[in-house]
């Protein structure tokens, strides 16, 4: 479990939207992983095995809950890193991403985490979210297109970089 870590912390966080909350998704896919040990499934898809307890344990709570926590929206610490930041393209292409997927819907959200972000194959999301492969195809399909819809409406372009010619 410990090898999907980081991964599954950028799961539940994309589900919940709040670091403490994603850190008692972890808490409790870890109870419930070492809980289930003689039911454990084969080495190779324990990966999308945890997913799903992640999953499964956030959608408990949100039933229980009857909402979802909304804290204050988190940002990237960009204070401190040694280089003027407004000049890195990554940098702005991934702000623009967390911030248009903070603007489509979950489910949608929920998909490009699974396949883009964390790296499942199609077949690993389907049997996480309990839906056939061919779903998988169409809503990432159409989450992607809902992503690149927000990042062109917000019209968000670096600048270009003058060039300064000899005279």
């Amino acid at each position: 479990m410990r090898d999907n870590w980081k991964s599954l912390f950028s799961y539940a966080l994309r589900l919940t939207d709040n670091p403490d909350a994603a850190a008692d998704l972890l808490q409790s896919c870890a109870l419930k992983a070492l809980g289930k040990l003689s039911a454990q499934p084969r080495p190779e898809t324990v990966r999308a095995w945890l997913f799903k307890i992640v999953r499964n344990a956030w959608i408990d709570n949100y039933r229980r809950n009857h909402h979802l926590d909304e804290e204050e929206e988190g940002g990237l610490a960009l204070e401190g890193i040694g280089f003027d930041h407004r000049y890195a393209d990554g940098i702005i292409a991934e702000i623009t991403v967390r911030q248009a997927l903070k603007q489509i819907a979950p489910a949608h959200r929920e998909i490009i985490e699974l396949v883009d972000l964390a790296g499942f194959r199609y077949g690993e999301v389907a049997s996480i979210l309990g839906v056939p492969q061919g779903t998988i195809m169409s809503r990432i399909s159409r989450a992607r297109q809902a992503l690149l819809a927000v990042i062109e409406h917000e019209n968000l372009r670096p600048l270009e970089t003058r060039r300064r010619h000899a005279r």
